[in-house]
């Protein structure tokens, strides 16, 4: 997996990044989720493509008004969504954090689906989502038992995770800067309830 600058690092210029960002959303709206390959694929892991979304399906990015991208072509989108687009209030973003949480608990997260989905600049993009994401799910196994882990990425109704797969090529430095991650984490709870927990427990014995 290439190596990615995380989104709360010092370093990480989310100016920068922005553009980048913006730029494989249009692609995933514009030409991905119109792909064969990127509907059978989502399809499978049981979630629903932006134009699928109805009654507000979003079918390219002209319908969020995003004007840094300007998409080559529409062959792949059909032409009785085009002729039938238009800009609704309730159908103005879309975000493409459940799509890469979904690939990455369903063990899809490889670099080649990742430019399938979001274009050949995907690890600017979406490169420090994904590495949060896969962050998130060792964090979340590292919390609680297995249903408890698949019913934090459900998506109900209808867009349950249909199965889950333990989180693939993990990196020695992956695991590191998890544990570091997480004994930060533990740190805060520790220093949140440490100094106050007598007074918490007598408190709570006080009132009993």
């Amino acid at each position: 997996m290439p190596k990615q600058t995380e989104s709360n690092d010092p370093s990480f210029d989310i100016l920068s990044w922005h553009p980048y960002a913006q730029n494989c959303l249009c692609y995933f709206l514009d030409h991905a989720q119109h792909t064969v390959a990127v509907k059978a694929l989502a399809s499978f892991i049981n979630i629903r493509l932006p134009y699928q979304r109805h009654p507000n399906p979003i079918i390219s990015s002209s319908m969020l008004f995003i004007e840094s991208y300007s998409p080559s072509s529409n062959n792949n989108i059909p032409s009785s969504f085009l002729s039938n687009a238009s800009p609704t209030p309730s159908a103005q973003s879309v975000s493409v954090v459940p799509y890469i949480r979904r690939l990455v608990v369903t063990g899809q997260d490889t670099a080649t689906i990742l430019q399938g989905f979001f274009g050949e600049d995907w690890v600017r993009g979406v490169g420090a989502i994904h590495e949060l994401e896969r962050r998130n799910y060792l964090f979340a196994a590292k919390s609680t038992n297995w249903i408890g882990v698949k019913e934090a990425y459900d998506i109900l109704p209808n867009e349950t995770v249909p199965f889950l797969i333990p989180l693939q090529n993990v990196t020695e430095q992956e695991m590191r800067d998890a544990d570091e991650k997480w004994s930060e984490w533990i740190f805060m709870q520790d220093w949140i309830l440490g100094p106050r927990l007598d007074a918490i427990v007598r408190s709570e014995i006080e009132n009993n």
